[in-house]
């Protein structure tokens, strides 16, 4: 899929995946469950969010797939 197809949800999604997989790399880590801050961390809250949007394309409710 290229970038012209992808709608805000999708680059934005792409973006935060980008920024925690530094996050992992920086803290020599493969999952963000191992790491001491896995249920505080703003980063993956706001992965998780963003997984959430591109799913619902940021409609509240159901999701379509």
């Amino acid at each position: 899929m290229h970038n012209e197809e992808k709608d805000k949800f999708e680059l934005h999604l792409e973006e935060m995946l980008v920024k925690l997989q530094a996050c992992q790399q920086e803290k020599t880590l493969k999952s963000c469950s191992a790491c001491e801050f896995y249920f505080s961390c703003e980063l993956r809250n706001e992965y998780v969010q963003a997984v959430y949007n591109s799913m619902s394309k940021g409609d509240t409710g159901g999701f379509e797939f």
